[in-house]
């Protein structure tokens, strides 16, 4: 470990002595405007934990499909010690280790982290939206706990929200009973309903209802991009961070209402023999699921709605009508590890060339001189990185030089570049990969409740970039005293990248020009 990376991590996650008050201490306890919630104290007593709070009321029955309402008060003590239910959803990820008691319809929980002795009255506010293509996930995760956050001076939310079909199913039938006359959007509408529920009752664990950071990873990220570009969202975040991905590419694209409606009554006939919205709301949801993963399925996401979405991101964005708040964003090195390029078997330059050249035709050579492509290895590093802009980051550095051109905001690019552990398997000389999702524990500090061979290395990336979200939580900037200088994204400074690795720097953009080549090429298909 460098000497700063061994500051960093020694100034970042000291140890804080256990309070002799706190080692019995009572469970914290306090009020909401739905009524009393009683929480547990971890970490040495640093952290107040709230797991399991119900944001919302349960989506069931004759409420399946419909605007999330919120939750009526409750009497008595609610104990928030185990995290809620998880949406509805399959098992498409095994990276994905969830500490809940299983899937339910009724969902709409929410967690909170925040400091038991806060050093302000108003701490900052870092609201997660989980991950998982809008299919999976759930707020219990390890790798996304916010009890080490909440040790940097935060309050940090989790949530749960609609998936799949539960979440983003479209109808005629649902517009028409819509009072925004809309359908489908539900789990962007509880991620709005979450964030209702922050700007209400934050203040009561020591937030700061003003200067609330909204930030996600792969669907999570999509789903920011979608805030930002929504007006029943605006004025309820003031930050927005963004981990891999952005509805500004073709990997999840939001479809128009009347078309997703269209696909979406085929698949209610071909599945049940029926698209009466009485009779699906009345179909069990262990079968409606089933269903929507058979030989039926199609993949339920975000659509422009009219409401949630007026319109596509890309042009809200074009015309500054998205949120104008800081952004900070990126992705991972190797988002393309193990996704091959679709009629691309074997990455060899031969091979290469001809896909270039059914690609993007004459222009077939300048792809392959942006992309370094001159022989067999370099062509197979060529088509990795391909693959990898056309799953993530095509889409996310199209958001960012959105914002920047209409967000008259603050805009700060990275790239996660520090390299998983090896497997005892791996082959001699063997380079780590740095893939999808591996930044979400370095981001939490959560590496220890993630069984890996992490090294001192690892744990002062994640302590360097724990600081850095902080810092970005706290006041639109990631930069701070003894970090490494991570500039603003802009072309007066050649547009620099924050490369996060166990050697942190900021430097020059070097790919500018692919993504510019990518950009047209998508444009004059």
């Amino acid at each position: 470990m460098s000497l700063l990376s061994s500051a960093i991590f020694g100034l970042l996650f000291a140890s804080v002595p256990p309070s002799p008050a706190m080692q019995t201490a009572p469970p914290p306890r306090l009020e909401i405007s739905e009524g009393a919630v009683e929480g547990s104290l971890v970490s040495d007593g640093a952290v107040r934990m709230f797991l399991g709070i119900p944001y919302a009321e349960p989506p069931t029955g004759s409420w399946r499909w419909r605007e999330p309402r919120a939750k009526q008060p409750w009497t008595g003590v609610l104990k928030a010690n185990r995290f809620g239910p998880h949406a509805m959803q399959g098992q498409p990820y095994g990276d994905m280790g969830l500490r809940d008691e299983g899937a339910s319809e009724d969902c709409l929980y929410l967690n909170v982290w925040a400091p038991a002795r806060p050093d302000a009255p108003k701490l900052p506010v870092m609201v997660w939206i989980h991950g998982g293509g809008f299919v999976a996930g759930a707020g219990s995760e390890p790798r996304q706990d916010g009890r080490y956050l909440a040790q940097r001076g935060v309050v940090v939310v989790s949530m749960n929200y609609r998936l799949g079909i539960f979440g983003f199913f479209t109808h005629p039938e649902l517009a028409a009973e819509s009072p925004h006359d809309a359908s489908g959007n539900y789990g962007l509408m509880d991620q709005i309903a979450a964030l209702e529920w922050v700007r209400r009752n934050i203040a009561a664990f020591g937030g700061d209802p003003d200067n609330v950071t909204l930030f996600g990873e792969s669907a999570g990220s999509f789903s920011v991009s979608a805030l930002m570009a929504s007006p029943l969202a605006r004025g309820l975040f003031h930050k927005a961070i963004g981990q891999s991905g952005a509805f500004f590419g073709e990997t999840l694209r939001a479809l128009r209402r009347e078309e997703a409606e269209k696909r979406d009554l085929a698949f209610a006939d071909a599945a049940f023999h029926t698209h009466a919205l009485s009779d699906l709301r009345t179909v069990p949801a262990d079968t409606l699921l089933n269903a929507s993963l058979g030989p039926h399925a199609r993949w339920f996401s975000p659509t422009i709605d009219g409401a949630v979405l007026p319109e596509d991101c890309s042009a809200i964005y074009r015309a500054g009508s998205q949120a104008s708040v800081p952004l900070l964003a990126g992705w991972n090195r190797d988002e393309g590890a193990r996704r091959a390029l679709p009629g691309l078997s074997v990455a060899t330059l031969p091979e290469l060339t001809r896909y270039a050249v059914g690609r993007f035709g004459a222009a077939a050579p300048e792809f392959l001189r942006l992309f370094g492509a001159n022989d067999d290895a370099s062509a197979a590093l060529a088509a990795h990185e391909l693959s990898g802009a056309d799953f993530i980051a095509l889409s996310t550095w199209r958001w960012m030089e959105a914002h920047l051109r209409t967000g008259h905001a603050p805009v700060y690019r990275y790239r996660f570049d520090q390299p998983m552990p090896l497997t005892p398997d791996a082959p001699a000389g063997s380079t780590g990969l740095v893939p999808h999702a591996a930044d979400i524990p370095f981001v939490f500090g959560a590496l220890a409740d993630i069984k890996n061979n992490w090294t001192d290395a690892h744990r002062a990336v994640s302590a360097l970039m724990v600081a850095y979200w902080t810092n970005f939580a706290r006041c639109g900037d990631p930069d701070g005293p003894g970090l490494p200088h991570w500039p603003q994204y802009v072309s007066e400074s050649g547009f620099p990248v924050m490369h996060l690795a166990s050697q942190a720097h900021a430097e020059i953009d070097g790919e500018r020009e692919r993504y510019q080549f990518l950009d047209r090429a998508a444009a004059n298909r």
